[in-house]
């Protein structure tokens, strides 16, 4: 039975989540971090000397840290043929645009925009911080406009873990109080990503915990 630990809210973990869904995996997962602590205790120090989430423990593994490793180890070992290709041309396509969209989509949305409009008081808020983000990030969304004009998803003509890595973030973007650009092909992917359940299940997840007001 695989384990996860790290609460629904956490977006990285939720990309996890997402994949296990897809997978239909049997699992279990305990809530660590934030407000839920466990990620402080000599236990989890074990797991993952970082003391961050999500980490996996699985059969015959060493407990298993950072989202993209855990990503492509679940494809690997049970998502051959789906989520993860099986020809090695097409595997490095996914691996591509995975790291592509975790280093360019995630970590310039999660904490330049997410951090300083939604876990940040208003009154705090640094708005031309928070403009000058979204003006980095529209740079990047508009490369995957143009790759999903050409296909309806990122890597590939089907659903990998490229569409994990980027996916998971955009409820969060589409769903938040900021200005977007119109980015219609982008639009039309989350919204065929919005009508799979595992997506709806894992990543369509209320953030009220992280609001700060």
């Amino acid at each position: 039975m695989l384990t996860i630990w790290g609460r629904k809210t956490s977006s990285n973990v939720q990309a996890v989540m997402w994949a296990v869904g897809e997978l239909g995996l049997e699992h279990v997962r305990h809530d660590a971090g934030h407000t839920y602590g466990v990620v402080d205790s000599v236990a989890f120090y074990t797991l993952n000397p970082n003391r961050t989430v999500p980490v996996i423990e699985d059969d015959g593994i060493a407990p298993l840290w950072e989202t993209g490793a855990i990503l492509r180890y679940l494809g690997r070992r049970y998502g051959q043929g789906t989520l993860w290709p099986v020809d090695m041309v097409e595997q490095a396509e996914v691996d591509k645009w995975a790291d592509w969209a975790k280093l360019n989509v995630a970590m310039n949305f999660t904490v330049p925009v997410f951090w300083r409009a939604v876990r940040t008081a208003p009154d705090q808020q640094d708005t031309d911080a928070i403009a000058v983000a979204l003006a980095t990030l529209e740079d990047k969304l508009a490369i995957a406009e143009t790759q999903l004009t050409k296909q309806r998803y990122l890597a590939s003509g089907t659903l990998t873990l490229a569409d994990i890595q980027l996916g998971h973030v955009l409820y969060r973007y589409f769903d938040i109080d900021i200005p977007r650009p119109n980015l219609p092909a982008l639009e039309a992917y989350f919204e065929r990503l919005t009508e799979r359940p595992a997506f709806r299940e894992h990543v369509m997840v209320s953030y009220d915990e992280l609001r700060v007001t």
